[in-house]
């Protein structure tokens, strides 16, 4: 038994570190950005565009700040916008496939993914959904009727460049601490899991799922920690798994596919409910898409398998 507590919190001490590298400088880039004229530079050079998806020129900024910021972040701008129900929708869907991208995407290439595929899937997925809702849905010209919505509190602007890094450096470590609160206890928990052979018996249950979709029952945590806690936070349990459980980098990379466009399943449906807008068709698109698009590539993946195996038995 206390073998098992050292190990665990080894494991997360170490997770926390590799991660850490990752998302304290960037937490640290994205905050100060966001005092200097490249977040109007993006939403300006993305603005023009907004009608391919059904969104007016404002919408532009949610969409920036979700995408460079976080969920919460594109969120709260949207709640501060006159839209109808369509757009707060196609909105909704967009930043559900894409939001985060540095952080998320940099983890991801810590797990040993190419970061230009997570990124062609999720905003490939947030652009095509949102053209699809915008050509198929004919209604929700109303206006939105944000739900739970109180008084916005506004945080006081930095005023000089000083406070500005100050700040940064403060979420930098508040980042780093909500980290190792979720991934330590996590990783000890998931020693005790393997030690007492729980892990296989919940690989035994996923895995009709997980082989639909062309993986190995040994994906099955991959998949667990991806859909419950996101991406970011569930790295560690990844790459824990790449490296006792002996995940192949094909199914790493299909699980991976899965996650970006269906991760943190719970929490990121929920949150979006203030927005007024019903939560369960966002999730059936997510999980949809997520099944359809990973059969695919698995397909295909396996036919050009087939046909390298055919090619040099010739």
């Amino acid at each position: 038994m206390g073998e098992t507590w050292k190990n665990g919190l080894k494991a997360g001490l170490s997770t926390t570190w590799t991660l850490g590298k990752v998302i304290f400088p960037v937490t640290i880039l994205v905050s100060i950005l966001q005092h200097t004229p490249v977040m109007d530079w993006m939403i300006q050079f993305i603005r023009p565009l907004m009608g391919l998806f059904g969104l007016s020129g404002e919408a532009a900024i949610p969409l920036v700040l979700g995408n460079v910021l976080n969920l919460y972040a594109g969120i709260a701008a949207i709640l501060t916008l006159d839209l109808p129900v369509k757009e707060v929708f196609i909105l909704a869907v967009m930043l559900s496939f894409c939001h985060n991208l540095m952080i998320e995407s940099t983890v991801a290439a810590k797990v040993g993914l190419r970061v230009s595929v997570i990124l062609l899937v999720r905003i490939s997925l947030a652009v095509v959904s949102a053209i699809v809702i915008h050509l198929v849905w004919q209604g929700g010209q109303e206006p939105a009727q944000y739900g739970l919505l109180t008084t916005a509190q506004t945080a006081d602007v930095p005023s000089s460049w000083y406070m500005i890094v100050l700040v940064a450096l403060q979420k930098a470590v508040l980042g780093v601490l909500q980290l190792a609160c979720i991934v330590i206890p996590l990783m000890i928990i998931i020693q005790f899991m393997r030690d007492l052979g729980w892990l296989h018996t919940l690989s035994r249950w996923l895995s009709p799922f997980t082989r639909m979709l062309g993986m190995k029952e040994n994906t099955s945590m991959t998949m667990v920690a991806g859909l419950t806690i996101g991406l970011a936070y569930g790295a560690g349990v990844m790459m824990k798994a790449v490296e006792e459980d002996g995940v192949s980098k094909k199914d790493l990379t299909l699980a991976f596919i899965f996650l970006v466009a269906c991760h943190a399943v719970v929490e990121d449906t929920l949150i979006f409910i203030p927005l007024g807008i019903p939560v369960w068709p966002l999730l059936v698109i997510r999980l949809v898409s997520a099944i359809l698009l990973t059969a695919v590539i698995s397909y295909i993946w396996r036919k050009r398998e087939l046909a390298a195996v055919r090619k040099e038995a010739i």
